[in-house]
């Protein structure tokens, strides 16, 4: 692994590890949690639904996440499944065809600027590997709550699941890298009040990148100040996951 690809062999993957692989040319990455002899526990929107982005043609090009087997040939190890929600897969039906990444947790800043593409690593810490695994197998059982593109998505499931972290601002994107590189990207373009501070290519160009890579620093939850440490159990006693806005400070007081 390294700045330009965090790709693995399978045969070097362990029981504990946040893994992806890109979807539709490379546009989304699913995210998972490897669980060991071959299976990963993931949460996916479910085949041909309409939730997520709220357009089920968008939904279905770019944000399906179930295994893609025919239902008349199923795989013999996991079996076929279109539920949504948390499932488990087998590696070959978690990859789709597609390659193996890991997802790196605790970098530095400049390394995760110098990672441009949202989705692929975290200033967070990482959980021990037993920790990671008991709440995978807990959600497995107990389910994540309703999925969401830009809220509460597969990448969210995964990192929950390696830091314990849930982010509790109702108006903010989750804990999702990559969806907040989209909206990064999208603010660098329209919002920012820099831009009318050049008027060349390059110095636009600039001006926006910046903005870019400073939007996607601080939505990272290694940094944000939005997110608080919760048992796994709690989600399930309580609705954490849709509760309104409430930041650390609070959640410490409660």
């Amino acid at each position: 692994m390294g700045l330009l690809s965090n790709k693995i062999d399978p045969k070097d993957v362990k029981a504990g590890d946040h893994i992806y692989s890109w979807r539709d040319a490379y546009i989304y990455a699913h995210h998972g949690i490897y669980v060991g002899d071959g299976m990963v526990i993931h949460f996916t929107r479910g085949e041909g639904q309409e939730i997520g982005t709220g357009s089920n043609v968008l939904d279905r090009l770019l944000f399906s996440s179930s295994p893609t087997r025919d239902s008349d040939n199923p795989c013999p190890k996991c079996g076929h499944q279109t539920r949504a929600g948390v499932i488990s897969s087998c590696l070959d039906c978690f990859l789709s065809g597609g390659y193996l990444y890991v997802f790196e947790y605790g970098v530095s800043p400049p390394y995760f600027l110098a990672k441009a593409r949202g989705g692929t690593c975290t200033l967070a810490s990482s959980d021990p590997a037993e920790d990671v695994l008991r709440r995978a197998s807990f959600l497995l059982e107990n389910g994540f709550g309703g999925y969401n593109i830009f809220k509460n998505n597969c990448e969210d499931f995964a990192i929950y699941c390696k830091t314990g972290l849930l982010v509790f601002t109702s108006l903010s994107v989750g804990r999702s890298g990559q969806a907040a590189s989209y909206l990064a990207a999208a603010s660098a373009v329209v919002s920012t009040p820099l831009r009318y501070m050049t008027t060349s290519f390059s110095g636009l160009a600039l001006v926006g990148y910046g903005m870019y890579c400073a939007s996607r620093l601080v939505s990272d939850i290694g940094v944000r100040r939005d997110v608080s440490k919760v048992p796994v159990e709690r989600l399930i006693a309580t609705p954490v996951l849709d509760e309104p806005e409430k930041t650390t400070e609070t959640a410490k007081a409660d």
